[in-house]
């Protein structure tokens, strides 16, 4: 009897070594989010209109546009996504009013402007990524 015992024991302690082996050779592999260029512009277009909005509630008038707006024609999109005729249009009209910011001989008060070109990016966003609509009501002047 002691013998069929010990056996028994032998024999369980074995397989769940075996279970902790096969266990711990399973690799889980994760797929990381590789955002597009699309994706990476926009970042970058925040964070210029985030500066661009702090300078203006100081009091300062910004003097140029760092970032190539014509980046927006040819960025790859994000998977599943393109450029759509409507997208087109108001890629256009934002880049527009987007250097209109920077013009220092508008008669246009230059929190319209920044506002305006805020407001070009919430429409289109209204009809292709409606994702980052919060983040982007954000960046408006009051």
């Amino acid at each position: 009897m002691a013998v069929l015992l010990f056996a028994f024991l032998a024999f369980s302690c074995e397989n769940e070594e075996k279970k902790t082996e096969e266990t711990a050779q399973k690799k889980v592999e994760y797929d990381m989010y590789k955002p597009s260029e699309m994706a990476n512009f926009m970042n970058a277009m925040y964070i210029y209109n985030q500066q661009i909005r702090d300078q203006i509630i100081a009091g300062e008038i910004p003097k140029s546009m760092p970032l190539d707006l014509m980046t927006l024609h040819s960025a790859e999109m994000s998977d599943g996504k393109g450029r759509t005729p409507v997208w087109d249009s108001f890629v256009n009209v934002f880049i527009e009013s987007q250097k209109t910011i920077a013009d220092t001989l508008s008669n246009v008060e230059l929190k319209q402007r920044y506002n305006d070109a805020i407001t070009n990016c919430l429409n289109c966003h209204k009809t292709e990524c409606v994702g980052p609509i919060p983040k982007i009501k954000k960046l408006l002047i009051q």
